[in-house]
């Protein structure tokens, strides 16, 4: 005679052991797409280590943008400038792990080209929303809210960047300026006045690392 209670429990059993173990398992295959992603772009930038021109940030520069986001998990971010794409591929790569995405806003067609394809042969494609426009009206234009904002477009326009993105920082968030110095070297006039401007600022927490290029870092106090 067939114990139905017998048969139940182990029933019982063997969905318990599949639940346990589906978790683990897609976990694990997503450790490893994490892990080939990973290793596509450290490939990438080995590969055209020393070829960045038109205006892209040094390595060291990405990685300050790649810490940023990855240390306040940073998920909503703006770049303005993309050049070719070096310093996108850094805030992509770290938005890969908050589970994030970037606007990034280019006005050069030949530039913009070439930035998309850079992300396709990094692997970072789908976190990057690259948008070939006037950054001058775009900037106006998007709805936000933005977590994160990299600044690297037309020198003299920073400050009127900064002042048309701010409402749409989160509190807490951090808007980030390249080519700035605490001492003013390099800076032109245009940078000068926004970094001015922005050091004013009470409700801004602003901070320079000069360690490549100069990097200004503010954030939007909660």
């Amino acid at each position: 005679m067939i114990n139905k209670r017998n048969i139940c429990a182990e029933f019982l059993l063997i969905v318990l052991a599949i639940a346990l173990l589906l978790p683990s398992d897609l976990m694990s295959q997503g450790s490893v797409k994490k892990n080939d992603l990973d290793e596509r772009v450290r490939t990438f930038l080995k590969k055209r280590e020393g070829t960045w021109r038109d205006l892209n940030v040094p390595a060291s520069d990405g990685k300050i943008l790649y810490d940023v986001i990855i240390k306040n998990k940073y998920k909503k971010a703006l770049e303005i400038g993309t050049s070719t794409g070096h310093s996108t591929i850094y805030i992509a790569w770290a938005l890969s792990k908050t589970g994030g995405k970037v606007i990034t806003i280019e006005i050069d067609k030949e530039r913009y080209r070439q930035a998309l394809t850079n992300f396709k042969e990094a692997g970072l494609s789908d976190y990057i929303d690259a948008r070939l426009a006037d950054a001058h009206r775009l900037v106006k234009e998007l709805p936000g809210s933005f977590d994160f904002v990299f600044c690297d477009a037309d020198k003299e326009w920073y400050k009127n960047y900064f002042i048309d993105v701010y409402p749409k920082l989160e509190k807490g968030g951090c808007y980030t300026a390249h080519n700035v110095s605490t001492g003013g070297w390099g800076m032109g006039a245009g940078i000068r006045e926004f970094f001015d401007y922005i050091k004013s600022l009470p409700y801004m927490k602003t901070t320079v690392d000069e360690s490549g290029g100069g990097i200004s870092i503010s954030y939007k106090r909660e």
